[in-house]
């Protein structure tokens, strides 16, 4: 367990995620929960769970256990409303049109968009023709411009450069300054020291040591 991001957590803050036993083949039992404006990062091996972990959370694989967010009991509410809440953004997005602007209605806000480092060009763009970090880039603007609870995210930056990666922290860190939470899948130690306030380990499918409540 690591503390990292200088952030101090006050006696206020509240859990905005909380993860109770929650399991499915070869992940579990992981409780965790997450603060107001909090990113915690899952670090771990290849192969640990990590990426089991987010899609249980966001209830994209079957699984057992208790969700909740501020929006109420995962159990309660209807699949895309829980997802509008509790975002996850995959390593690799999916895509099910030609051209990038068929993926975003309505457009996205030329703010954000340039934050991340992108041109509005890149809307007219086939899919096909995009590099791996522009379809990482515009799947995090995406999950950004519907305003989740909390961001799930798996590995966001893996395949950016270096002025690339800060830029998209920087929109992320005023996210969590908004109040938003997250979930941090990284392999990257520095990234997690940039970001996070806290940090948990995950070893074939487990937790290597609790994680406190905020």
């Amino acid at each position: 367990m690591q503390a990292s991001r200088p952030r101090t957590v006050t006696p206020w803050t509240f859990a905005v995620l909380r993860v109770e036993s929650l399991r499915r083949a070869g992940l579990g039992p992981i409780s965790l929960s997450v603060g107001d404006g909090e990113c915690l990062a899952v670090t771990g091996p290849s192969g640990a769970g990590k990426s089991l972990l987010l899609r249980a959370i966001a209830d994209l694989d079957p699984n057992d256990g208790a969700v909740f967010a501020n929006a109420g009991a995962r159990a309660r509410m209807p699949a895309p409303a829980w997802r509008r809440a509790v975002a996850c953004v995959p390593a690799e997005p999916g895509w099910w049109g030609d051209v990038v602007r068929d993926h975003f209605d309505p457009p996205l806000p030329a703010a954000l968009v340039q934050a991340m480092g992108l041109g509005r060009e890149v809307f007219d763009a086939p899919v096909a023709r995009l590099s791996t970090g522009e379809r990482q880039r515009l799947a995090i603007a995406r999950c950004l411009a519907r305003s989740p609870e909390v961001l799930l995210l798996d590995e966001p930056t893996a395949a950016l450069d270096e002025r690339s990666k800060l830029k998209v922290e920087a929109v992320l860190k005023t996210r969590l300054d908004a109040g938003a939470s997250l979930l941090l899948v990284t392999h990257d130690p520095a990234q997690a020291a940039r970001l996070s306030t806290r940090s948990v380990r995950l070893s074939a499918g487990r937790l290597d040591a609790p994680s406190p409540s905020p």
